[in-house]
């Protein structure tokens, strides 16, 4: 069973920074696509960052330099470390992965999300 549990979310001030863990389960974690997505009521969900196979990553233009995204394949765990934090990175995170990207939204997984609050 496929199983991708977010952890490392909370409330922090601007400035500060918190690391997000993804512990996956269940697929060929070594080979898949992953990403982050982060999303906030009323708004469209953004993908913040993902890392191929071969570790190559992607990241949006407003968390580059603030975010660095990695993988432990040892431990099936993806993350996000998030440094220099804003107020608009207030979201709740997700973790994704499916075998391509480009089949993450019909063929994907995702996990249940963690909060990160970002206020002074």
């Amino acid at each position: 069973q496929v199983q991708l549990v977010e952890t490392g979310g909370g409330s922090v001030q601007p400035g500060g920074s918190l690391r997000l863990s993804c512990a996956a389960s269940g697929f060929n974690f070594r080979t898949y696509w992953m990403a982050w997505f982060r999303q906030v009521p009323g708004k469209e969900r953004e993908e913040v960052a993902s890392i191929e196979y071969d570790l190559s990553t992607i990241y949006s233009d407003s968390v580059k330099g603030r975010f660095a995204i990695s993988k432990d394949n040892t431990k099936s765990t993806l993350y996000l470390e998030m440094i220099s934090l804003k107020p608009e990175d207030t979201a709740m995170y997700y973790c994704a992965a499916s075998l391509r990207a480009d089949w993450l939204q019909d063929h994907g997984y995702w996990g249940q999300g963690t909060q990160v609050i970002v206020s002074a």
